[in-house]
């Protein structure tokens, strides 16, 4: 064998010899969630906008998103002012609207620019009351976010929350959970992609007995993407990991409206004949 034969044949052996030495990837432990790959919020402008009933503490949620926002890279605006919806100049500047507004009034030329930034492209992210339960009144608004608030039985309680969806991205890795606060039920737009559901036990309202009522879904709405959250009625939500890391990572998705192609999944409830 020539010297150069020799060579390779050595370095082929020590190659193999430090790969067996190397450790095993890495593997996510049974309870633990994968990371997910969802566009960065680096570089975006995100518009926080908070307000309406204190009892959700909406300045407290304002100011835990937009610390993670920035810590995340965003251009971040905080403003408790509905009158951010009709400066049409700077709207269409915005590539994220996170809302967290409770049982609320909006102007119809509010309500107006806010449906043109969405429709044209920017997102909307949003949990509980804050875009669940805003406008009673303005069902435009409420056809545009997919869903409305109208009981929680029981008030604050014991429920479980399943992951019906473990493919998007949204939720991929998150396990079922339980938790203790308001159960949200809804009415729902039937054409949401819906990730994950909660069954009602007709222990306060009998009638509603096996209830499937979803917990999080996304959405178009035009151009814009939406996700909504129903869980959130205080801060302590937020420190389930398997809440905040399925509102982070809708906020996440919600943000590339304008940067990513529109995603083909519409599974209608009530399918066309």
């Amino acid at each position: 064998m020539n010297r150069s034969l020799r060579s390779a044949a050595l370095y082929c052996f020590l190659l193999a010899f430090v790969v067996s030495l190397s450790p095993a990837p890495l593997r996510a432990q049974p309870g633990t969630v994968t990371p997910v790959e969802l566009p960065a919020l680096k570089g975006k402008k995100i518009l926080v906008v908070y307000g309406g009933w204190e009892g959700h503490s909406p300045e407290a949620f304002a100011k835990r998103v937009a610390a993670w926002l920035e810590s995340e890279g965003a251009a971040v605006t905080v403003t408790n002012s509905l009158d951010v919806y009709v400066d049409e100049a700077f709207m269409s500047t915005v590539d994220l609207i996170v809302q967290y507004r409770t049982m609320d009034v909006i102007t119809n030329e509010q309500e107006a620019g806010l449906l043109k930034a969405v429709r044209s492209g920017a997102g909307l992210a949003g949990c509980h009351g804050g875009i669940g339960d805003s406008f009673r009144n303005n069902t435009n608004f409420q056809y545009m976010v997919g869903g409305q608030w109208v009981a929680h039985p029981g008030g604050e309680i014991d429920y479980t929350v399943q992951i019906t969806d473990k493919n998007d991205p949204v939720t991929k890795g998150v396990n079922d959970f339980a938790i203790h606060t308001e159960q949200y039920y809804m009415h729902v737009d039937p054409n949401v992609k819906v990730l994950a559901t909660t069954a009602f036990d007709g222990s306060h309202d009998p009638w509603i007995d096996g209830a499937v009522m979803p917990v999080a879904w996304k959405k178009y709405y035009g151009q814009g993407r939406v996700f909504y959250l129903s869980i959130g009625h205080s801060p302590g939500t937020f420190e389930v990991p398997e809440v905040w890391e399925m509102l982070s990572r809708g906020i996440r998705w919600a943000s590339g409206s304008k940067y990513l192609p529109k995603e083909e999944w519409m599974n209608p409830v009530y399918p066309s004949r």
